[in-house]
């Protein structure tokens, strides 16, 4: 079965590359911009795992993250990799499956993706 992985980030231009790389590896995609868009995708695709930029207008993605854990049901545990350019981004937020720099090395990516999904 296909996983589906969404693509949080505020950069279009992150968000194709990540989707290129993704679909090239046989994943299935959705993608926000923002944490508030984030969740409504999340509610509608139930993707299997998420990368989650943190630096993003409207909600950074922290608070999404905050927000992901506290609700309850079935997509309060889904898998998140950090993706993002912000220092001291592992002190941002607990209990993820990986934390990578930007700019990210795509095999990367997609080995943390295969280990958690």
């Amino acid at each position: 079965m296909t996983k589906k992985i969404l693509v949080i980030d505020d950069d279009p231009t992150t968000v194709k590359y990540l989707v290129s790389v993704l679909k090239n590896n046989g994943f299935e995609t959705c993608e926000a911009y923002d944490g508030v868009e984030a969740m409504e995708v999340l509610q509608r695709e139930k993707p299997d795992l998420i990368t989650l930029d943190l630096e993003m207008p409207e909600e950074w993605g922290t608070r999404f993250y905050r927000k992901l854990r506290k609700q309850g049901g079935e997509l309060k545990d889904t898998p998140v990799l950090i993706i993002s350019a912000m220092p001291s981004r592992h002190l941002s937020v607990r209990d993820v499956v990986g934390y990578l720099s930007k700019p990210f090395d795509p095999g990367e990516v997609i080995d943390i993706i295969n280990q958690n999904t």
